[in-house]
């Protein structure tokens, strides 16, 4: 059974969603500050959290970049009220996985959880480990270092890496990337992949600002060369 874990302080929607995440399966645990979220979120080990920014004490912000320094890897999606795309874009750049604004129907977010968990048992289980530069990447066990120093990468930066190697050399188009990682059949707005792939140039590229591996194909979409 999947664990979930909410952290949300608007109580009819902790007890809304918790209703309608038990009844498709799920296990839920619940916190309404952001303290209490990261405590769970170390106990409960939970396979995908759902991340209010706006919380009392430290915000769904403080929360996701404080989880992903101590190498939380598990989906992180954040859910807002704010409609400022600059708000989605910080959450994204801090580690989160995706983004649901307020007010946001429980059948789509329902959707993007399971696109988000079923993720990992589509990954084929014999990728051949990938080396480029100095990174090396196993695919199979999650493990990415970069001049044999440990790089902490999150599910969904691992799952487009993994796209973009298995189509080395090929031109992968931004809906496909969503298509493939989120399960999407239509498309929010293609910021939420050039974010992830900004991350994964910094942390994998040895200029990020001249990418050697993880190469933009503008009007087109991203291609893997090494």
């Amino acid at each position: 059974m999947p664990k979930i874990l909410l952290v949300e302080d608007e109580q009819a929607m902790v007890r809304a969603l918790q209703d309608a995440f038990e009844h498709h399966g799920y296990s839920v645990k619940t916190a309404g500050d952001g303290e209490t979220g990261l405590q769970l979120a170390h106990s409960e080990q939970p396979d995908l959290i759902l991340l209010d920014i706006m919380l009392p004490g430290q915000d769904g912000f403080e929360v996701c970049r404080r989880l992903r320094a101590e190498g939380f890897a598990a989906p992180i999606l954040m859910l807002t009220a704010r409609s400022e795309e600059v708000d989605r874009v910080v959450g994204l750049e801090i580690g989160a996985d995706d983004y649901v604004v307020k007010p946001f129907s429980t059948r789509e977010l329902l959707a993007r959880v399971k696109a988000h968990l079923r993720r990992p048992s589509n990954a084929p289980p014999s990728v051949t480990p990938c080396n480029f530069g100095d990174v090396s990447v196993d695919f199979a066990g999650s493990v990415v270092t970069r001049a044999g120093m440990p790089v902490e990468l999150t599910s969904t930066e691992l799952t487009i890496l993994r796209l973009l190697v298995e189509r080395r050399n090929e031109v992968v188009s931004r809906e496909q990337i969503l298509n493939h990682v989120w399960g999407y059949d239509t498309y929010p707005e293609s910021r939420t992949v050039d974010t992830h792939i900004l991350n994964l140039r910094h942390k994998l590229e040895a200029d990020p600002r001249k990418p050697r591996h993880i190469l933009t194909v503008h009007g087109l979409g991203y291609k893997f060369v090494g």
